[in-house]
C-alpha cells in the first residue's frame, strides 16, 4: 500500500513538472558544439515574441542586452577560443550582446552565476563585431546555436524576431 501510494505520488509529480516545463514563457536551452575534441556549451532562457515588437522595442537599439532571459546567458569552453578575432582562454563566461539596426556587438564578460540584468562593464573581456542576416520569416522563440561546424570552426548564431546574429568561433 505504501509503495502504491509513493508510485502514485511521483507520477503526479512528474506529470506536473512535464506541463510546468510547457508553460514556461522562457524555458532553459542549451546550445553545445565540439571544436578538435574541445566543448563549447551556451546556456540560456529562450524568449518568445509572444505579439510583442522586439527588436528595436522590447529589447532597444544601443543598449547592453542580456542575450536571452531569466539568468546570465553562460559560454563554458574546454578549451581556447578565437571568437571572431579575440582569443578566450579556456573557461567560464557570461555573454552580452548590443543590439543595433546595423551592427551587433557580442560582448564575452568574466562574471558569472548572476541574473541576466547585473551586468558589469569591468568584468568585460572583449567586445566583439557581429555579422547580420535577416531570417526568411519571424522566429517566435529566441535561440542560440552552432551552425556550419567543421573541424576547428563554426558559428554561433543569436536568432529571433527577424534577425540573425552570427559570429565565426574557431578552436586554437
Amino acid at each position: 500500500m505504501l509503495f502504491r501510494s509513493l508510485a502514485s505520488f511521483a507520477c503526479t509529480v512528474l506529470l506536473a513538472g512535464a506541463t510546468l516545463a510547457q508553460t514556461i514563457p522562457s524555458p532553459p536551452e542549451t546550445a553545445t558544439a565540439s571544436l578538435n575534441g574541445k566543448t563549447i556549451t551556451v546556456k540560456y532562457g529562450a524568449p518568445s515574441m509572444r505579439g510583442r515588437k522586439i527588436m528595436g522595442e522590447l529589447i532597444p537599439y544601443g543598449k547592453v542586452w542580456r542575450t536571452g532571459a531569466n539568468d546570465a546567458t553562460s559560454l563554458v569552453t574546454d578549451g581556447t577560443l578565437k571568437i571572431g578575432t579575440t582569443t578566450v582562454p579556456a573557461g567560464n563566461y557570461t555573454l552580452y550582446t548590443v543590439p543595433s539596426a546595423s551592427q551587433w556587438m557580442l560582448i564575452i564578460n568574466k562574471q558569472t552565476g548572476q541574473w541576466g540584468t547585473k551586468y558589469d562593464q569591468s568584468q568585460d573581456l572583449a567586445r566583439i563585431p557581429m555579422k547580420s542576416e535577416k531570417l526568411a520569416s519571424p522566429q517566435e522563440r529566441m535561440s542560440i546555436s552552432f551552425e556550419k561546424t567543421k573541424g576547428s570552426s563554426t558559428e554561433m548564431h543569436v536568432k529571433w524576431e527577424n534577425v540573425d546574429e552570427y559570429v565565426t568561433v574557431t578552436a586554437q
